[in-house]
């Protein structure tokens, strides 16, 4: 008995914790071996810790995200034909592997360029958007997702200066040819944002100016029909493709139609007089 309630309890948590996700992917057409992956909460001195360390304050929706669990793992597969294919990721680091954005190897050699020297000041394509982040001191940027080698999603610190702890921070998308792309403006809007796009691969890409590749527009179109748009950009903003759904006023059940009231007998008979003496005055003219 003990261990059916465990298991009732652990679904809850997990129901909660990803909005009904799983339920939905569970639903829907050769969809198959769906993994939530159970993490420990984090403590709160591991988030000082880090607040300390990297001189960053963490958000407090992003704070609330780690006490109760320690990163974000849910992954699910299709079925196609006769092979199983492994197909959506929804991921974050947990505060241990929420590190400063790291060069690659290849430019681990002395003398050779860094991230810095690889920045360009590209402000004049900014005029419709946010202000884009740096790879110098100017911004302070840490990895919460690496999806899968094609591209990083970061949380990113801008118009940092140094020996002052940075409060102010949102989520961008890092392409694989090191350009930014905007995504939300807060963490708990970007979860939401993962959760809608199932996880699907390169869901990211719907926010740059190229969009997905031809493989991932399938899988898309497939499992995400509502979601998935030939053209992301019509609205700058990400805000058009979030979930606004109000659980308080979307389930308080159908409204019923008001009951027409019933004519009291006066009512009726006075009515039906004013007919017959309305007929007689007809007549007589």
């Amino acid at each position: 008995m003990e261990d059916a309630r465990d298991d009732s309890t652990f679904k809850g948590f997990v129901d909660k914790l990803t909005l009904g996700i799983t339920r939905v992917l569970e639903s829907l057409p050769g969809v198959l071996d769906v993994r939530f992956a159970e993490k420990a909460p984090a403590e709160k001195r591991h988030l000082l810790s880090w607040e300390q360390k990297n001189n960053c304050a963490l958000p407090e929706d992003l704070k609330d995200f780690y006490l109760t669990t320690d990163g974000f793992t849910l992954t699910w597969s299709s079925k196609m034909e006769n092979e199983v294919v492994s197909v959506g990721c929804m991921m974050v680091n947990s505060v241990a592997q929420l590190r400063p954005l790291l060069q690659s190897n290849v430019y681990s050699l002395p003398n050779a360029p860094t991230l810095a020297d690889l920045d360009f000041d590209n402000n004049e394509d900014e005029s419709d958007g946010p202000e884009k982040p740096h790879f110098d001191f100017h911004s302070r940027i840490f990895e919460l997702d690496s999806c899968n080698g094609n591209g990083k999603v970061c949380l990113v610190y801008k118009n940092c200066t140094q020996g002052v702890m940075a409060q102010q921070c949102e989520v961008w998308f890092l392409d694989r040819s090191l350009f930014w792309h905007y995504l939300t403006s807060s963490f708990t809007a970007y979860y939401r944002l993962m959760i809608t796009y199932f996880g699907l691969p390169e869901w990211q890409y719907n926010f740059t100016p190229y969009g997905l590749s031809p493989q991932a527009k399938q899988w898309a179109a497939l499992y995400q029909p509502l979601t998935f748009h030939t053209d992301p950009h019509a609205d700058a903003s990400c805000d058009s493709v979030l979930n606004k759904l109000d659980p308080t006023k979307a389930f308080r059940g159908k409204p019923k139609p008001p009951t027409p009231k019933k004519k009291q007998p006066a009512q009726v008979s006075a009515s039906k007089g004013q007919a017959v003496s309305g007929r007689h005055s007809v007549i007589k003219r």
